[in-house]
């Protein structure tokens, strides 16, 4: 996940992770918690399941930090929200030019 943290920075959007997807990453994090506590195993390993945490909760940060963009076209040239003022923006225009062709 700790790709994800530098996407979410770049681009200043988490819109591009689906709640979905980071529900089964924070699912898998957890699960790697429980078994840090019950098996016995080397140090190390215990250590970097507790770093995936403070990743996990530097994620939970940036979701509160950036807020979708609902107006924002995704990779299939649509957009949850109409923009404000009833226009479609460039990147619209530019899918809706592709699919007349």
């Amino acid at each position: 996940m700790l790709p994800q943290l530098f996407v979410n920075y770049k681009l200043k959007s988490v819109a591009h992770l689906p709640w979905r997807a980071f529900m089964y990453k924070a699912f898998n994090t957890f699960i790697d918690d429980m078994f840090a506590f019950i098996i016995t195993m080397p140090t190390a390993h215990r250590v970097a399941c507790f770093r995936d945490d403070v990743v996990f909760l530097i994620y939970l940060y940036q979701r509160y930090l950036y807020p979708v963009d609902r107006t924002r076209v995704n990779e299939y040239g649509e957009a949850f929200d109409e923009v404000p003022n009833g226009k479609p923006t460039d990147a619209q225009k530019s899918v809706e030019s592709k699919k007349n062709e």
